[in-house]
């Protein structure tokens, strides 16, 4: 776990340790307790940080399923990597640097978030049964995601706490295949939407 030195010394500078340290004290857990592992597997989505060994960070988005992301214990969760543009930068910088972040918001029921942080590894697909997980929750996962998840991420939770509702925006959930205007299709995002290859083409 972090020392927070930077925090603490903002803190002493501004006249915050009182509340901070309150906010330590009462709202941060080493572990996800039973309302957080509820939380998280009603999730279909989140966000996620991550940064190579010099620093060079990256933010990145991860969605799937209600309860892609799996509880193997209040210590230890795993998400699945699908098939993506074969970057693979946050997957890169886990490699050099285990630190991870994620961060899940619930922006349609409870307007709330949870910070997860802690050390990241990588393991393929194929051996998720080297983790504790019993015979039936192995099955369960292979069912649900077997035939899309590449590879695994497991991260070995340090710090669980609360991201407040103050300046959670309340979402509604929305048909991607109609505009809700005039029921009309409409077009998905393309990997070029913002021309950046035109763009190169023209410097």
């Amino acid at each position: 776990m972090s020392d927070k030195r930077g925090e603490h010394m903002l803190q002493e500078e501004n006249g915050t340790k009182k509340r901070a340290f309150s906010f330590y004290n009462n709202q941060m857990l080493s572990f996800l307790n039973e309302l957080m592992q509820e939380f998280i597997i009603d999730q279909d989505m989140m966000f996620i940080s991550t940064a190579d060994s010099d620093g060079n960070c990256d933010t990145s988005f991860r969605s799937g399923g209600k309860g892609f992301v799996k509880i193997i214990n209040e210590h230890i969760l795993i998400y699945p990597e699908y098939k993506g543009n074969g970057v693979m930068s946050s997957l890169g910088n886990i490699i050099e640097n285990p630190h991870i972040g994620l961060l899940f918001l619930d922006f349609f029921e409870h307007k709330i978030g949870l910070h997860v942080n802690g050390k990241a590894k990588i393991i393929e697909h194929e051996r998720l049964s080297s983790l504790n997980i019993t015979e039936a929750y192995l099955n369960k996962i292979e069912s649900e995601e077997g035939q899309k998840a590449e590879r695994w991420v497991v991260i070995e939770v340090e710090e669980a706490y609360i991201h407040c509702s103050k300046h959670i925006p309340h979402l509604k959930r929305a048909d991607y295949e109609m505009d809700q205007s005039d029921g009309k299709k409409v077009k998905r995002g393309s990997g070029d939407f913002f021309k950046a290859k035109q763009s190169k083409h023209n410097f």
